[in-house]
C-alpha cells in the first residue's frame, strides 16, 4: 500500500495542494497534520509510522515535510529500510538502500537542516534588529484592539457604563476590557 504525508507548519498554512499531489502520484491513505516540524511528537506521523507494513511506500512531497535535522531523517529511514518499506521523497525521488543514495539523501538531508537553520538565524537578527530600532515592536499576535480603542472603553466605563454595555458598543469581550484596563490604570500604556 502506498501511504501519504502532508503537513504544514501552522494552522493558517493549506495542506490541499500536497494532498491532490500525494493522491496524483498513487497514495492511497494521506496521513495529514498541522504541526510544527521542529518537535518530533507529531501524532499523525507517528501514526503513518505505525501503520506502514513491509513492502509499504511512503510518499512525502518534501523531505522537510516529515524531518528537519539530518539525524532525524536518517534515523526514520533507516527504521523504515529496516521494516523493507520504500521511501518516495517526490522533490528527491525513489530513496532506496543502496550507498549512492544514502550519500545523496545524506547530503540533501544536511541541506534541509541547514536551511531551517539559515531561516531560524535570519528570524533572530530580524528580531533583534526591530527591538533595538523600533520602539513599537512587539513580538506575538498583534493586539486586535489598539491603545487608542481601549482608552475609549475605558473612558465609557469611567462614565458608568458596564463591561456589558461597553461589549455591545465597542465589541470588545469583557474580559479584554478586564485585562486592558489593568494596564490603563498602571500606567503600562
Amino acid at each position: 500500500m502506498k501511504y501519504g504525508y502532508a503537513r504544514v507548519s501552522t494552522t493558517d498554512q493549506k495542506l490541499a495542494n500536497q494532498i491532490e499531489l500525494l493522491k496524483l502520484v498513487g497514495a492511497e491513505k494521506v496521513f495529514q497534520e498541522k504541526f510544527t516540524g521542529t518537535t518530533t511528537a507529531r501524532p499523525e506521523f507517528q501514526k503513518l509510522l505505525q501503520a506502514l507494513k513491509t513492502d509499504d511506500t511512503l510518499i512525502g512531497t518534501k523531505l522537510d515535510r516529515f524531518a528537519r535535522s539530518t539525524r532525524e531523517a536518517l534515523t526514520i529511514i533507516q527504521e523504515l529500510f529496516n521494516r523493507n518499506i520504500k521511501v518516495n521523497i517526490l522533490n528527491m525521488g525513489l530513496i532506496n538502500n543502496t550507498p549512492t543514495v544514502q550519500l545523496v539523501f545524506t547530503i540533501f538531508s544536511a541541506f534541509a537542516q541547514f536551511e531551517r537553520d539559515m531561516i531560524l538565524t535570519r528570524t533572530q537578527e530580524g528580531k533583534l534588529y526591530a527591538k533595538q530600532h523600533d520602539p513599537l515592536f512587539r513580538e506575538g499576535r498583534p493586539r486586535t484592539y489598539s491603545d487608542e480603542q481601549i482608552r475609549f472603553a475605558y473612558e465609557l466605563l469611567k462614565q458608568g457604563m458596564t463591561y456589558k454595555m461597553i461589549e455591545r458598543k465597542t465589541g470588545i469581550s469583557k474580559r479584554t476590557q478586564q485585562r486592558r484596563f489593568k494596564l490603563v490604570k498602571n500606567n503600562i500604556f
